[in-house]
Parts: C-alpha cells; sequence; structure tokens
C-alpha cells in the first residue's frame, strides 16, 4: 500500500476538517509510534494508528478511506493515554470514519447479512453496528 505524495494528493480540506470535528491537534505527532505499540487492534488492523495518523497529518484521503483503521479501532483509549503529546488519537479516527460516511462508504452492507445470521445476532449489537459502521 504505497503512497506518493505530490502536490495534487494531498488534501489540505480533509487535514482542516479532521482536526475541526476531532478537535484534536493531531499535527503535532511526532510520530513516535507509542501509539501503536499499545493498540489492542493492530493485529486486526492493515495500519497502526501511526500511520493512519501520518496519512491524516499529510491530507492523503484515499489512502485513509481505502484501509480498516477507522473501522476496527476500539476506542479503547489506551492510545490517547500513552500519547506523549497528548492527541486524543480515537478522536481523530472517529474524524476520519465520519468523513468517509460522508462519502457514503460504508464498512458493513446491511443487506449482505445472510437472514440467518441476523436472527442470530443481539440486536442491540446490530443498532450499534450500523450506527458506527454505515452512512
Amino acid at each position: 500500500m504505497p503512497s506518493t505524495i505530490t502536490k495534487r494528493s494531498i488534501d489540505m480540506d480533509f487535514i482542516e476538517k479532521v482536526g475541526t470535528i476531532s478537535g484534536e491537534a493531531f499535527k503535532t505527532c511526532m510520530q513516535c509510534g507509542t501509539c501503536s505499540t499499545v493498540c489492542p487492534m493492530q493485529e486486526s488492523t492493515e495500519v497502526t494508528p501511526r500511520k493512519i495518523i501520518h496519512l491524516a497529518q499529510w491530507g492523503i484521503f484515499s489512502t485513509v478511506m481505502s484501509v480498516n483503521m477507522a473501522w476496527m479501532c476500539a476506542s479503547c483509549h489506551t492510545c490517547a493515554v500513552r500519547c506523549p503529546r497528548g492527541i486524543d488519537i480515537p478522536k481523530v479516527v472517529e474524524a476520519i470514519r465520519l468523513l468517509t460516511l460522508r462519502k457514503n462508504k460504508n464498512f458493513v452492507e446491511p443487506f449482505e447479512i445472510v437472514k440467518e445470521q441476523i436472527e442470530e445476532m443481539p440486536q442491540a449489537a446490530m443498532v450499534s453496528t450500523f450506527r458506527k459502521h454505515t452512512a
């Protein structure tokens, strides 16, 4: 998943929106990697928390939107507690997820779920999943 950074690939509007929605100064991240070492979801994601912040800092929305980090983040705040810069990384990831949903890109397609699975799933879990993972 290599990304080439050019003037055309940098989306300044995306950088501004992530900062506004999250309320975090994520550009101050020094890329120490502490967030990635403590992330319990790291093995389930295509990129680490450090990498998603790095991509967001550079405004590479197309790559950010194509990886599953924003969907798989457990919002456990372990990374935020350990961040030496005090960045609330789950807030940044949530902002990325919201911006992706605004592009009508679902992580879970409700109509693709098999009927038998729906009958076995708790309704509260389904509702919370749809709220988090669908536009």
